[in-house]
């Protein structure tokens, strides 16, 4: 297996592609503190792919990632063939998740949160590059003890005070 190095991040293709956009956008931008090795950088993958083309370029990806993030939107849990697959991937390969959810919710939202994520050992966390840095930095470093609690992760508000948040 090669460096894992990368970072994996889950999305509704169609509907949140904005979020993923940002978390680009910040990792460019010099004047925020936000940087992360984007595992779908590694290959392209085109609407026009089959499924399984599209998978095995996916789990290319995958072998680069120590950590995932997935983008929670309105239609996030409702996505089998993709999203829910790459989860079950992660979960697979013992890669810590950071849960974000678009709605800015700073824990795990029973209402939009993919059912395969509950008491996953995710943290879950809002919408916002310096929770989400700290979460990469903190949680997915120490992830070993969390991982096989079964629990849902977040953070005290005390944290996102301390991020200036």
């Amino acid at each position: 297996m090669g460096y894992r190095n990368k970072t994996y991040v889950i999305f509704d293709g169609d509907n949140d592609m904005w979020a993923y956009a940002y978390m680009k956008g910040w990792n460019q931008n010099k004047k925020i503190d936000f940087n992360f090795n984007d595992a779908h950088d590694l290959n392209t993958i085109t609407n026009a792919s089959s499924e399984a083309n599209t998978k095995r370029k996916l789990r290319e990806r995958f072998s680069t990632a120590k950590q995932a993030v997935v983008l929670i939107g309105e239609s996030t849990k409702n996505l089998y063939r993709f999203v829910r697959w790459e989860i079950e991937v992660c979960q697979t390969l013992g890669l810590p998740v950071v849960a974000v959810n678009l709605n800015k919710m700073r824990r795990y939202d029973a209402d939009l949160c993919p059912p395969i994520l509950r008491d996953a050992d995710a943290v879950h966390v809002s919408f916002n590059a310096r929770i989400i840095k700290h979460a990469l930095d903190d949680f997915c470093t120490s992830y070993s003890k969390y991982q096989g609690k079964g629990d849902n992760w977040h953070y005290k508000e005390q944290v996102y005070k301390d991020l200036g948040l």
